[in-house]
């Protein structure tokens, strides 16, 4: 067969624990999130840039802890585990610290508090003294850019869910190739399927060469 239809399925975003890559630059992150319900503290930070694995881990967080996410702190049930992203993002008013600060005293075993950013804890900014204090004592973990063998172990795990048999200088050329990110990884992983399927050619490195080679050109 010449070619072969491909059918426009799309993808989602997987975001469990099986599908979370453990590398150096996440570990302890991880280690944190497993240890639930055994936390030693009731209020934990995550921070790190885009791309790094903080929603991934709060979604598994949510998960386990049965968690609401909310977007900023406002009218939410106090009793419950509570996640919100990207704190460092939302402006700093009175409004907001006295709501987050609200939340962080009122955090408990019972209904823990789990928060994100990009910059640490301590860089944070805020209108409320008291506020600024507790950001700076809190614990918080590093999730750092992606590295060379989170990416490549994300590349065989998208292959492999394809059901794809990838020769390892394909992983490399990839890695060295494309943008340091898993989104880069995934969409190229998609496309080189996608290629492959259409063209009835495995993803090697003829394959792989053609499309960075397009990529440069278009």
């Amino acid at each position: 067969m010449a070619s072969q239809l491909v059918l426009p399925l799309g993808s989602q975003t997987a975001l469990g624990r099986a599908d979370f890559i453990v590398a150096e630059c996440n570990a302890q992150a991880m280690a944190f999130i497993d240890s639930w319900p055994d936390w030693p503290v009731n209020v934990a930070a995550l921070y790190g840039p885009a791309g790094s694995g903080k929603t991934h881990l709060a979604s598994i967080w949510k998960t386990c802890a049965n968690a609401q996410i909310i977007s900023a702190p406002g009218k939410f049930d106090r009793t419950h585990p509570t996640i919100i992203e990207d704190v460092d993002s939302i402006p700093a008013t009175s409004a907001r610290d006295a709501a987050l600060f609200a939340l962080i005293e009122g955090a408990s075993r019972e209904a823990p508090v789990l928060l994100t950013g990009r910059e640490a804890p301590p860089g944070w900014a805020t209108t409320m003294p008291d506020l600024a204090s507790r950001f700076s004592a809190m614990l918080s973990f590093p999730l750092w850019a992606p590295d060379d063998g989170l990416l490549a172990g994300l590349a065989r795990k998208l292959f492999t869910d394809r059901q794809l048999a990838v020769p390892e200088p394909v992983i490399q050329r990839m890695i060295l190739s494309l943008e340091r990110s898993p989104a880069a990884v995934r969409e190229f992983v998609a496309e080189a399927d996608a290629k492959a399927l259409s063209e009835a050619r495995p993803v090697n490195l003829g394959l792989v060469r053609e499309m960075l080679a397009a990529r440069e050109t278009g």
